[in-house]
């Protein structure tokens, strides 16, 4: 199953990753988006399509 990978030097922390994903898989922490419950990922994309940075990208285990 894919999993989120965070470019944290690349993240503003502007929360539109958070906001997208259905699964509660991020959360912001110390104003950078973090992955905080990996196993509910289901590797759909939203996070990675939204990010107006392009600091996410899935990534198979």
């Amino acid at each position: 199953m894919p999993r989120p990978i965070i470019d944290t030097d690349e993240c503003t922390g502007c929360g539109i990753c958070v906001d997208v994903c259905p699964n509660d898989v991020l959360e912001l922490v110390d104003e950078v988006s973090t992955v905080v419950n990996e196993d509910a990922c289901d590797g759909c994309g939203a996070c990675v399509e939204e990010c107006p940075m392009e600091a996410i990208k899935l990534e198979e285990e």
